[in-house]
């Protein structure tokens, strides 16, 4: 089998025990739509515009849901012992990390679209001229943050602390990310053009990549020890 499809092998293994279980996507999807109930009954959309706080909520509802779900990347095949045999299979280390980064993309992106329906329902959101735009700015801000979260999610699951010790390691490197996103997510709600976050974009996948680039080669490392 080739690399890209031991990648392949190990994202659609981890979709389909999601589409069985439901684990994830449920407890990611119930939190993004109590938050956006919460939120529009806790702001007056009378004295504040929703454009102006839109950008934040939306970003600090995904980081808050994907750590539910990355943070259970490794729960189920630890408890019966299935991730010792992912790691003793032919597949690379590396190949590991970017299968399960991948398949939790996959699911934190279909949550963060849903983030944005749900707030564009409550608080009447204009997603801007630029809707595709807004879909990148999500999305690659959803790369990079499960490529450090998948990566941050092995080393506590060998811990005694367990999921608790995620958003330690995780917070303070996603700071840049956040600014980034929240900056350029506000700017395309506003109905600004594209060329004004131009610069957040590059930005954002610039950190995705180096996100990837770093979880592959300390992967090996964290699953071994």
């Amino acid at each position: 089998m080739t690399y890209l499809g031991q990648i392949y092998a190990i994202v659609w293994k981890d979709l389909l025990l999601e589409l069985r279980t439901r684990e994830r996507i449920a407890a990611m999807g119930a939190f993004a739509v109590l938050a956006g109930v919460l939120f529009n009954f806790s702001i007056d959309t009378t004295a504040v515009r929703p454009q102006d706080v839109a950008s934040g909520l939306i970003w600090m509802t995904l980081v808050f849901g994907g750590l539910l779900g990355v943070g259970r990347t490794f729960h189920l095949e630890s408890q019966d012992g299935a991730f010792y045999g992912v790691l003793t299979s032919p597949a690379p280390k590396d190949a590991v990390f970017l299968g399960k980064t991948l398949a939790n993309f996959v699911l934190l992106y279909v949550v963060a679209m849903l983030v944005v329906a749900v707030f564009a329902l409550f608080f009447g959101l204009d997603l801007g001229r630029s809707p595709s735009a807004l879909t990148l700015t999500l999305g690659l801000g959803a790369l990079g943050f499960v490529a450090l979260g998948t990566l941050f999610a092995a080393v506590s699951s060998g811990t005694h602390m367990g999921e608790t010790l995620l958003p330690i390691l995780v917070f303070p490197l996603l700071v840049p990310m956040v600014i980034y996103g929240v900056g350029a997510t506000g700017r395309l709600l506003a109905g600004r053009p594209v060329a004004e976050v131009s610069s957040n974009l590059r930005m954002l996948a610039a950190f995705a990549l180096l996100a990837l680039a770093v979880g592959a080669l300390l992967f090996r490392y964290v699953v071994e020890e």
